[in-house]
């Protein structure tokens, strides 16, 4: 793994849901920590927004994510009578990155939702952007697939060996 460079000042912006989804999706779940890790040494990414809806309950999860090294950024979910639970965090994701736009060297973003199109554009445009991360090249958004994001696209289908949850052992 390439080592980051130690003057680097790279920000993650990540949409949880759909990094998530599309990791169960190819059969595998992500360890977290080590995604981090990952971040920081290929990247240079000195923060990281994780951008997530707020389910009571789940604070054993969050506090994991917090202590992983991501500041999560809560969206309140709504529960429909059907069971299902939705807490898009498109919006929240969006504004984070223009709030500390002045902060960062370079944003990251993990996605591959189309809706974040705009950002990613604007954000080549000012040569902001270090990279979209790509959780499943399978499945995403063809607006990420328009030439002018190309050049950015990264996609984690091929480190699951690395960034893959692994039990631990018991003696």
């Amino acid at each position: 793994m390439k080592k980051k460079v130690s003057n680097q000042n790279n920000y993650a912006f990540i949409d949880s849901q759909n990094l998530n989804l599309s990791i169960r999706e190819l059969g595998w779940k992500l360890d977290f920590k080590r995604f981090r890790t990952y971040l920081t040494d290929k990247y240079g990414v000195t923060k990281a927004f994780l951008f997530i809806g707020y389910i009571e309950g789940n604070n054993d999860l969050y506090a994991y994510l917090q202590d992983a090294g991501f500041i999560c950024i809560f969206k309140p979910t709504l529960k429909y009578k059907d069971g299902s639970t939705k807490g898009n965090c498109d919006a929240e994701l969006v504004l984070q990155t223009m709030v500390e736009y002045t902060e960062y060297d370079r944003a990251i973003i993990v996605t591959g939702d189309g809706d974040f199109y705009c950002l990613v554009k604007y954000l080549i445009e000012q040569k902001k952007l270090e990279a979209v991360i790509v959780p499943n090249r399978f499945k995403f958004s063809a607006l990420l697939k328009f030439k002018i994001c190309r050049s950015y696209l990264r996609f984690m289908n091929d480190f699951e060996r690395k960034l893959a949850y692994k039990k631990e052992k018991t003696p």
